[in-house]
């Protein structure tokens, strides 16, 4: 676990968390200041994921025309090569490797607090995902307080996750199928009270058991870990958790006590997000050879 602990120890520890009241999406405040992401993996998880035939099961999803906001969706645009996107797919080929000794296929992306663009790198990664031949991919919105991401890739909200923990829809007639090819969408469904009890009702982790047979990864944004338990509980149905930290926001603190409500060995790795872009390519620029040499990753 050491190079998660060395990008932790890259956090300001004495800047202040930036924190609003609202239903503002976490993704929104992220864009203009994350120009490049830096991270950090673990390499003990992996594992390669089900070839079946799964059309005939998957036409039963509804299609739906998407309207995302191209400064926050930086993948939807497959010609795109932004040092944004190329951090992503770079990510992404570390956890193909990553799973290649062990299980691996569903992700919980998690945040110590809101607002740190845990809903960017969510939305960001699944595309990424679907772009790779054959990897067929479900972004699934499982913050019921706030839920956000059907904003990010304009679409509509209803019905959703809430919809079908509460037994009122199926699980494939929730799930939406838009213009990217092998990418599916799970949206949060309408605001419902109790969540923690909702997702602890059985039906969430029957949910990912059976999804888990037609998709190849399964991305999860989850709530912000401190203000509510329902990441930690999210996060047990998972194989494994992505930490999403804010640069110059996050105290290490509050990370280390959010990172505490996680298994270890369920921690992948951390996005270090909003790195400034000038900053980062002259790192990479002055570093990347030795890094190679040494298979470090950062």
């Amino acid at each position: 676990m050491n190079r998660i602990h060395q990008a932790w120890r890259k956090i300001e520890p004495e800047q202040t968390i930036h924190e609003e009241n609202g239903s503002v999406p976490d993704a929104s405040p992220v864009v203009a200041a994350t120009d490049s992401i830096i991270f950090a993996l673990a390499a003990d998880a992996a594992a390669s994921p089900s070839n079946g035939d799964c059309e005939t099961s998957l036409a039963q999803c509804r299609l739906a025309r998407w309207n995302p906001d191209p400064k926050t969706m930086l993948c939807f645009d497959s010609n795109g090569s932004t040092p944004g996107i190329e951090n992503f797919r770079a990510l992404r080929s570390r956890l193909y490797r990553v799973r290649e000794t062990s299980s691996l296929k569903t992700l919980a992306i998690v945040s110590s607090v809101p607002k740190e663009g845990r809903s960017f790198v969510a939305a960001n990664l699944a595309q990424a995902m679907a772009r790779h031949p054959g990897s067929r991919v479900l972004l699934l919105d499982a913050d019921l307080r706030n839920p956000s991401l059907h904003s990010v890739l304009g679409t509509c909200q209803t019905p959703g996750l809430s919809e079908y923990l509460l037994g009122e829809s199926g699980d494939l007639s929730v799930i939406q199928r838009g213009q990217i090819e092998n990418l599916f969408f799970l949206a949060g469904g309408r605001a419902v009270s109790g969540q923690s009890d909702v997702i602890s009702n059985g039906r969430f982790k029957t949910l990912l058991d059976r999804l888990s047979t037609l998709f190849d990864w399964i991305v999860i944004d989850s709530p912000a870990a401190l203000p509510v338990s329902d990441a930690e509980l999210i996060a047990s149905f998972c194989d494994g958790v992505l930490m999403v930290v804010r640069s110059n926001s996050t105290p290490y603190d509050v990370v280390r006590k959010a990172r505490r409500r996680f298994r270890e060995e369920h921690i992948l790795g951390v996005v270090l997000n909003g790195i400034p872009i000038e900053k980062h390519l002259e790192k990479h620029y002055n570093h990347d050879s030795s890094n190679n040499r040494n298979g470090k990753w950062e």
